[in-house]
This record gives C-alpha cells, structure tokens and sequence, in this order.
C-alpha cells in the first residue's frame, strides 16, 4: 500500500457530501459548521492574540462556511467584519448567514475599502467546484487581495484556483501567476484535490491543512474514478518500521544471509564515449536502493572511462542488439533502465531486444526519444520517466489537451497516457503525476524543494525505479516509493543539491523511513 492521504475530485467530494447528508446522519447545515469552526480553529492556532477579521462570503456554500468562521472568530474575541452576496432563499448558506450575529457589507471593492484595514483576510468566496474565470465585481475583488500586504487564510481553496486541475482560471497555462490570489494559509476539508498540488495550487494555498469534518464513513468513490494516491511532502515519514511492506526487497536489509541474486540485479546501459555520467548516476542509485548487483553496460569503446569507482559496480560491454538480447536470456531475475546519456541511435538499436526480453524496465531520456520515433509493445512491468518534452514527443495529443486551458487536467491525462501504452507513466515536474495502466494514480509536489531541479536528478531518479523493480516491487509501488524517496533525500540535503548528494543522501532517508 502506498503511503499518501486519498485525494478525491471536486465530483468525489459532492458525492460524499450527499451521501453523508442522504443517510440522514448529518445535515448540510451541521457539514457546513463543522467545515467553518475547524477553519477558525486553525486561524485561532496560527494568530493566537484576536485581532481584526475581514470574511468575505459568496452567495454558495463556500460563503456559508465563512459565516461560521465570522460568528466563531467574533466569539473568540476578534473584531470581525463581514463583506457577503446574497445566499439562494431557503439554503444552508442562508441559515449560516441568519446566524451571523453582526452586519453584512456587500461583496464589492468599494466596500472592502471602506472598512479599517484588517490583520487577516478570509476568502470564502468560490471554493470548491469553480469552472470559469471570476468575473466582475469578484474579480475585482481577488485582484485587490493578491496585491494587499495581508496574509489571507483560504476556506476550501483559494477563489480562482481550480481545484481538479489546478489552473488559475483565467490565466494561460505556464503563465506566471504573479497576479493571481495567494493565500497564507488554506483550510479544506477531509481531503486534499487535485489542485492543491498540481500546476499553481501549492503556491497559491500556501500551507495546506486537510481538516477532518467527520466524512470518512461516507467516502463515495464512483466506478469510473480510481483511487488517487497523495505523495505530498509532510514534515515527518510516518512511523512504521524501515520499509516494511514495501516487497521482497526489504529482505537483504533484514538479514545477513542470501545470495546477491536474491536480491534482483539491475542492468543500466550506458552511452558511448564522453556520455557515462548519467548512468553511473542511475547505477550508483539502484545499489543503494537494495539490488543486489548492478552492471553497467557501456559500448566497448566506452569502457575504460567506467573503470573508476564505485568498485561495487560490475561493467559489462554491451555493443549492439545482439549483445543486449544475450545479457538479458540470463534466467536470474534482472531490472533493465534504458536511456540515461544513451544517445538516440544508440536506443533505437537497443530497444527491440529489450522489449523483447519482457524484462522489469524503465525508460528515460533517449529511450523515451526513440520510442517516440520507432513504437514498441512494451513489456507488462515498464515504467517511462518522461519531462514536459519527452512526453510531447510520446504523445502529442495529450500533451495538447495539458497544454489547453480548462483542459482535462494532468491527473487524467497521464491516466489516458498509461492505459494507451500499456506501462506506469510519470510525468516528471514540480508537481510529479504518477499513472498505472489500470487508473491508478498518484500526486508528488515537489513545490517546496525547488533545488531539486538540477542536471542528473532525473537518472537518480530512474536508477531508483530500477533498484526496487529489481528487488521485486511492482511497477507502481516501485514508482511512488522512489519518488518519496527521491524527494525525501532532496529535502533532507537542502540548498546547494547536486544529483550526486542525492545518491549519498538515499541509505541515511532509507534508514530513517518510518
């Protein structure tokens, strides 16, 4: 099982609610007071000394959770002032506003600036399920939040965020943000969405608190909508023994005994001369992820320049098809990574024979290139590590649909993506998605770790996958644990990261994974 919260779609979540509110154990207007007092409460953590609260409350249910927290905070002790668009007659957002206990200013610019300055701002505008660009009057607002110098607190999400993608609404995709509303702090509730961690939602929610309002007994997933799995950094690695169920790979850190093959091998093929230092960084990566033995396989030309440590790899010239296809009819169980410096002929040569072999395999890199230029049925357990561009070149149309505003968004493409390969897909970024050809899915934001973005990470990252196929972990698993542990070593080491402190960083984040 993979560690993470769930994360659930604004659909998912709808259906919850109503299922919660359909069993008649719980009222939307009781939902909707727990949602309020759990946003006040972490305001109250944060800003322990009262001061002044400025809410603003649209006219659905996001605004009624903003009364709460109005009514909660003024009860507290905070001066509170409250900006509010008329609720629909009749709604739980109506009832929360009658029980606001105080005047409500209309939701516009004009009166926003009326009132004292505040020391914090509650957006409790759009929330969740927002599919068009604000406009108007809110628009207007939102703009004048994202240039105050005042720290606002997000009910749901921040108001212009789209919470299944992650796009700021409105704002072309890769476009700087710069102008759009960030919030200090945002509060949502049972699970985190999508667009929390993709695309602009980790910078625009700023610290990001999933508070419990009592769903789980009425988690409702429809059948079409696979489980998503969080991968998002947290402060600590839960507690649990190093590693443990994580597969057979874990056995050589648990015993003294066996044989290196009982440990899976890995073979990472190299480029020619001048082009070895990616893979011995994806070669050093797969040793300290546990495999027993690892060979590098550079051409002979190249082989002298792979003479130098670690002795602990073993090198094995590799010129062409027919020698790949020979090291791989070795009936012992062995991982392949292609692609690391390969160069692209050199892996057009060399990708029959892999595939062939219907080994355990991931694909970086050139690998990826020449896939794109010569298709092969891949084998079952194979993962791609594509970039932005690599995954253009695989799959043009998809990387159309991410690149459209209001697109179907990164979750479901890289779903679309696995199950038209046959193979784990990740996509790599600052918010990683991970997919499986059966729907599964996972999100890893890397937002905080911006060092992380340096020349050699992504063959690290690939000789991880390839380490823990070859200790036995099925494709997934082994995707999303090497990310975390990617992306944990990354974090522990800091500033100043190079590929290679990422490799000496991984046995101190494997022994310390709890």
């Amino acid at each position: 099982m993979i560690e993470g919260p769930e994360i659930v779609t604004c659909a998912q979540m709808r259906a919850m609610e109503s299922a919660a509110m359909g069993s008649g154990a719980i009222s939307g207007l009781n939902l909707m007071t727990r949602a309020g007092r759990a946003v006040a409460g972490q305001i109250r953590l944060r800003w322990p000394v009262a001061g002044r609260a400025t809410v603003l409350c649209g006219p659905g249910n996001n605004g009624g959770d903003g009364y709460v927290v109005a009514q909660a905070l003024a009860q507290a002790g905070w001066s509170v002032r409250v900006l509010g668009g008329p609720p629909r007659p009749g709604s739980d957002a109506a009832a929360a506003r009658a029980r606001w206990q105080g005047d409500v200013h209309p939701l516009t610019v004009v009166a926003l600036r009326a009132g004292p300055a505040p020391d914090l701002y509650v957006d409790a505008i759009l929330g969740t399920g927002l599919t068009r660009p604000p406009e108007g009057e809110v628009a207007a607002l939102l703009a004048h939040l994202a240039q105050a110098d005042i720290p606002v607190v997000a009910v749901d999400g921040p108001s212009g965020l789209c919470l299944d993608s992650g796009q700021i609404l409105g704002l072309p995709r890769g476009a700087p943000a710069r102008d759009a509303l960030r919030a200090a702090l945002t509060v949502t509730f049972d699970s985190p969405r999508p667009g929390h961690l993709l695309e602009h939602g980790p910078a625009a929610c700023g610290t990001l608190i999933v508070a419990d309002i009592g769903l789980e007994p009425f988690r409702v997933l429809g059948p079409t909508l696979p489980r998503l799995t969080a991968l998002w950094p947290r402060p600590a690695i839960p507690n649990r023994r190093p590693l443990a169920g994580h597969g057979p790979w874990l056995r050589k850190q648990q015993s003294a005994g066996g044989h290196k093959y009982d440990h899976g091998a890995a073979l990472i093929v190299t480029g020619g001369p001048g082009a070895g230092g990616a893979a011995r960084l994806a070669a050093r990566a797969a040793l300290r992820a546990g495999a027993g033995l690892v060979t590098l396989a550079p051409p002979q030309a190249a082989m002298a320049e792979h003479a130098l440590p670690p002795d602990a790899l073993m090198r094995r010239a590799i010129d062409d098809g027919p020698a790949l296809a020979k090291a791989l009819a070795d009936r012992r169980a062995m991982a392949l990574c292609l692609g690391p410096g390969g160069g692209v002929a050199r892996m057009l040569a060399l990708l029959p024979p892999a595939c062939a072999a219907a080994r355990p395999m991931v694909l970086d890199a050139d690998a990826l290139t020449a896939l794109a230029q010569a298709p092969h049925p891949l084998p079952p357990s194979c993962v791609l590590t594509p970039h932005g561009g690599e995954f253009a070149r695989l799959f043009p149309d998809l990387a159309q649909d991410l690149a459209r505003p209001g697109g179907p968004g990164k979750v479901a493409v890289l779903r679309i993506a696995a199950q038209r390969i046959g193979a784990v897909v990740l996509l790599k970024g600052p918010d990683t998605v991970i997919a499986a050809p059966d729907g599964r899915a996972a999100i890893h934001s890397d937002a905080a770790i911006p060092w992380l973005a340096t020349a050699g990470a992504g063959d690290v990252l690939a000789g991880l996958i390839t380490g823990l196929l070859a200790r036995g972990l099925p494709p997934f698993a082994a995707t999303c644990l090497a990310v975390r542990l990617h992306g944990q070593a990354a974090r522990q080491h800091g500033p100043g990261l190079i590929a290679d402190d990422l490799v000496e960083a991984l046995p101190a984040v494997i022994a310390a994974w709890r």
